[in-house]
């Protein structure tokens, strides 16, 4: 009877642990989920491109800049969230790290980190903090393409070592976070530069998903085609009803920086399952996505209302990309046109 006992016991702590771990998987539907209707109606947000390429006039830097040349004077993460608020948009997308692997939090698993730099302010805690403060959602874009540590993209025997590495990335950001606020959208990009089986995308889902079940996440470039569900890129206007899903069925399209196609398609299929996603459209309100001192050439309130118009249509999303400089505050002639487009929008508070 003791052993009896002893069996039932041990099968009852392997069921519990098993549970503990099931495995969390997206949900085949041909209509939007309640967690995609709130990103719908969310509509509109801002991305906040920041980073170590902001203090070299470059788009992507290549990992070798030194961390001490990201030297901010400030961060002014409360000016950043309040524009984003006063000018409509529901929520901030903002770049935790890009292509060249600089983290903008003091991160346990790299040295090329803002405890390494000119200014160790944990940015993420700072718009984490702001966000609660002003009631505005808060996204975060992360990079998988890493060229500081994970360079050699084309050797798979490192594949295993960085996948781990940036599954502990991700939860080390959605431990800063959630002591704050809850994350509405992760932002993935870089996947292009490896094929698509060796990103660990299942695993990010779950590793998102268990601790922020209504997060919404997507890859840049999200589809693929028919005969080759690998192929980058597929442009919004070639995608198709039924076409693959590249990488992992995730929640919502990407493929900056370009708007939805006129007949913009929904269904996509992954595994023979189909999956309802979004399209979420990426757009510079000036030319570039870091701060450059030579980017002086913003785009008209006219062009953005048309803009506008075009990226929320047919249950779409629009974040419209608003650099800070290198004084950590976003531009004046920023705040002046996203202020004369929410008036010109007549978008209530």
């Amino acid at each position: 009877m003791k052993n009896l006992f002893l069996v039932f016991f041990t099968t009852s702590i392997l069921c519990s642990c098993s549970n503990t771990k099931k495995q969390i998987l997206p949900v085949s539907s041909e209509t939007p989920s309640e967690a995609q209707r709130k990103q719908i109606e969310r509509q509109y947000g801002m991305f906040i491109h920041f980073g170590i390429n902001t203090f070299h006039d470059m788009e992507w830097t290549d990992g070798t800049k030194p961390a001490s040349s990201y030297k901010p004077s400030d961060i002014d993460a409360d000016q950043w969230v309040k524009t984003a608020k006063d000018a409509g948009m529901k929520y901030v997308i903002l770049i935790t790290k890009h292509h060249d692997g600089f983290c903008l939090w003091d991160s346990e698993y790299t040295d090329y980190d803002v405890a390494s730099s000119g200014n160790t302010t944990n940015v993420i805690e700072a718009v984490a903090k702001a966000c609660k403060k002003y009631d505005v959602g808060l996204g975060l874009y992360y990079s998988l393409w890493d060229r500081n540590k994970n360079g050699d993209v084309k050797n798979t025997e490192l594949d295993s070592t960085y996948n781990s590495y940036m599954v502990k990335q991700l939860n080390e950001l959605l431990a800063i976070t959630q002591k704050h606020v809850n994350i509405v959208e992760f932002w993935f990009d870089g996947g292009w530069v490896k094929e698509n089986h060796r990103w660990p995308l299942g695993d990010i889902y779950q590793t998102i998903k268990s601790r922020e079940p209504e997060c919404q996440i997507g890859v840049n470039w999200s589809i693929g085609l028919p005969e080759d569900p690998d192929h980058h890129p597929v442009y919004p206007e070639d995608q198709k009803e039924g076409y693959p899903v590249r990488y992992f069925p995730s929640d919502f399209r990407l493929g900056d920086p370009y708007l939805p196609g006129k007949n913009d398609p929904k269904v996509f299929t992954h595994n023979g399952k189909p999956y309802y996603m979004p399209w979420e459209s990426t757009i510079c309100i000036s030319q570039r996505w870091f701060y450059n001192t030579n980017d002086t050439l913003f785009k008209s309130v006219d062009e953005l209302v048309d803009l506008y118009k075009v990226a929320t249509a047919q249950d779409n999303i629009l974040i419209l990309n608003c650099p800070p400089n290198r004084s950590g505050k976003i531009r004046t002639k920023d705040i002046e046109i996203l202020s004369e487009l929410r008036t010109r929008l007549d978008i209530k508070p």
